[in-house]
């Protein structure tokens, strides 16, 4: 069944939104205030998948969507990686000396000290979304306001770009996920990654025999990431990403896993991208 709609956490205009179109062209976007909102609207499906970032290549990843990940009956389809780019965005007719202060999500803000340290008296503020910022600024008409965004919220919310590419660093990239439910029929033809989660037994070696088991079974290890168990203090659950030549390594590497860990969850198969900018 081809995609028609997708949900993302935030606005559009978003980062999300900018990896949605570029991974699905002209889909109907559904925003969405928290993650697991995007979650909920995949499994009861009032969507037909979603968007997600899981990584970023300053800030590294985001903890909460790999918690959703094991909880949630969805699968990976697809990954993305975004060149993040941030723009100074404000009412149109605005002149940029006329802005006495910003808006945008903490992390964008984060990732644009240096041109906000070298404007004098310009105060910084938090905000729930980069987009989000955007559209507050033209809702209410804000002439002294500007948000820090993507390109794409200025021209979704009729807003205008004072200052392109402030970010620090120009190496800045964000890894998204495609999410469907894990019913959905899928196509691995093309995969070459898979994604999957396990829990160790709580003795030493334990983590140095699982990952051997992968290395053993031919499998490039990409990724790997530890969450806390829920209810099981300094237990933890292990995120790994891995490519590989055909599916019977995968599914080999899978079983070698299984046969070493006392919970395996694959969380998808999916072709690897690499990093547009």
């Amino acid at each position: 069944m081809a995609i028609r709609s997708v949900a993302i956490q935030g606005e559009r205009g978003s980062n999300s939104h900018m990896a949605a179109l570029e991974m699905l062209g002209d889909v109907a976007i559904v925003p969405c205030t928290l993650s697991a909102q995007v979650l909920d609207a995949v499994v009861s499906g009032a969507v037909d998948a979603a968007v997600l970032p899981i990584e970023n290549s300053l800030h590294g990843s985001v903890a909460e969507h790999y918690d959703l990940l094991l909880e949630a009956p969805v699968r990976i389809d697809a990954e993305s990686q975004l060149r993040i780019r941030h723009n100074v965005i404000a009412v149109p007719g605005v002149k940029l000396e006329e802005v006495k202060s910003v808006l945008s999500h903490p992390v964008a803000l984060s990732q644009c000290r240096r041109w906000l340290a070298a404007q004098a008296g310009l105060r910084v503020s938090p905000f729930y979304d980069t987009a989000g910022s955007v559209k507050h600024v033209m809702e209410k008409g804000l002439r002294d306001v500007a948000g820090i965004a993507p390109a794409l919220a200025a021209k979704e919310y009729g807003a205008e770009i004072l200052v392109e590419g402030i970010e620090d660093h120009p190496e800045n990239f964000t890894r998204f996920h495609l999410l469907r439910r894990d019913d959905h029929p899928s196509d691995v033809h093309s995969a070459d990654k898979l994604s999957v989660a396990f829990i160790v037994e709580h003795r030493p070696g334990s983590l140095v025999a699982a990952l051997q088991k992968l290395a053993a079974a031919g499998v490039d290890l990409t990724k790997i990431e530890s969450r806390p168990v829920p209810g099981k203090p300094w237990e933890y659950v292990f995120y790994v990403d891995f490519r590989f030549e055909g599916a019977a390594r995968a599914d080999s590497a899978l079983a070698a896993l299984r046969s070493e860990c006392h919970e395996v969850k694959e969380l998808g198969r999916y072709a690897s991208t690499k990093s547009k900018d």
